[in-house]
């Protein structure tokens, strides 16, 4: 690396191997500041520095030039309150993914920008460079961005905290579109019988052959979450202590009464009786020694994509993808198209009526009271109006 000093030994100029351009760094205020003089002359590179030494000190003098926190070292406290403070509550795959996206994206962009310089504008900016640069060549999808800047925004609130900040910039997108709401892939009901005939085939053709545990288990699995409503990472912390076969006297069948474990928390789910088999077979076939194992120990995501596949089912109509959540969706669709209470399939599902209303219950023709909406007021006959009129002319 090729170094040279100016203005007394106040300021460095140096060349890095991989670059052509000369770099200026000095010590003022407090803080190493350096940059580049995009100049591949040294001779220019020297009045650039000169220029921006002296600019340094007037801004210091003025009392302009503040010694400030970066991005970076926000982030490395935001890293370490948020493993420890959240450790419990948190899914450590969240954390790591958390970690992941400040170390691929968000650090080599704003990692060495002070907190003040972290602007509506910069973040825009941000966005605008991430729709340019993608690795892939298709832009990011909406949900990773919005991902990229939840963890923006925690790592600001941290700067906040510590006061290294005094408040947060405006981190919503400009130009937003209207809010245009999708609804969730599920399975209609026909859709949902070709799915299992394909499950239940699958398994009977497997008999005797290496394979033949998981494609019982598939089949059971999707009949289980058909009838349950559970998400699918309620469904794997699922252990055989947390279900009970009970008889329900108000539709004079078995159902299963189940403890969840999920994103909510512990809640509380009544299956439909078509979970009932399901769940006898799963204690058949594996034969628990202990009530802590759980259901399902292993996921089947490929053999369930090769079944969608086989099934064309793997999108529906709107191109939205199928995968094991959509067994959620349908169980909460076809609740809706039953006529089953709202609030009561939210409270099963352990969501909100707000979400079933916005995501699942606008979609569904059947859920509009048709004899409510063609209500309309009796008007009187002709005649009658007639006869109404000859009476007021008369008097």
């Amino acid at each position: 690396m090729t170094a040279h000093t100016i203005m007394g030994g106040k300021v460095n100029l140096y060349k890095r191997d991989r670059s052509p351009y000369w770099q200026c760094a000095t010590y003022l205020a407090g803080k190493n500041r350096r940059t580049s003089t995009k100049e591949t002359s040294l001779f220019k590179a020297k009045d650039f520095a000169e220029e921006w030494y002296i600019e340094l000190r007037g801004k210091n003098r003025a009392g302009i030039l503040k010694s400030e926190k970066t991005f970076k070292d926000a982030a490395k406290q935001f890293e370490h309150e948020f493993e420890i403070l959240t450790e419990g509550e948190r899914n450590p795959k969240y954390i790591q993914t958390t970690k992941d996206r400040l170390r691929v994206h968000l650090l080599p962009y704003f990692g060495k920008m002070g907190l003040s310089e972290i602007t509506s504008g910069k973040v825009q900016d941000y966005r605008i460079f991430r729709r340019e640069n993608s690795r892939t060549g298709k832009p990011p999808a909406h949900s990773t961005m919005h991902q990229e800047i939840v963890a923006l925004r925690q790592v600001l609130k941290t700067a906040v905290r510590h006061g290294w900040l005094s408040s947060l910039p405006d981190l919503s997108a400009p130009y937003k579109t209207s809010g245009k709401i999708s609804h969730r892939a599920w399975f209609s009901p026909k859709e949902y019988k070709t799915l299992y005939t394909a499950t239940r085939k699958r398994a009977l053709q497997s008999k005797g052959k290496r394979w033949q545990w998981s494609c019982e288990q598939l089949h059971d699995y999707v009949l289980f979450m058909a009838n349950t409503g559970l998400r699918p990472d309620e469904s794997a912390r699922l252990e055989f202590r947390d279900v009970d076969i009970v008889h329900d006297d108000a539709i004079d069948d078995e159902i299963l009464e189940i403890e969840v474990r999920g994103k909510r928390g512990v809640g509380f789910c009544k299956s439909m009786p078509g979970a009932v088999l399901p769940f006898k077979r799963l204690i058949e076939r594996n034969k628990p020694k202990d009530k802590t194992e759980r259901l399902f120990p292993i996921t089947h995501r490929e053999l369930l994509n090769n079944i969608l596949d086989e099934t064309k089912l793997k999108f529906d109509r709107d191109g939205h993808r199928r995968t094991a959540y959509s067994l959620r969706h349908t169980y909460i669709c076809l609740r809706l198209l039953e006529g089953v209470d709202i609030y009561q399939v939210a409270k099963n599902c352990r969501t909100s009526v707000e979400m079933i209303e916005k995501y699942y219950a606008v979609h569904l023709k059947n859920t509009i009271d048709t004899a409510e909406i063609n209500k309309m007021r009796k008007r009187p006959s002709k005649k009658k109006a007639k006869k109404k009129t000859k009476t007021t002319k008369r008097k």
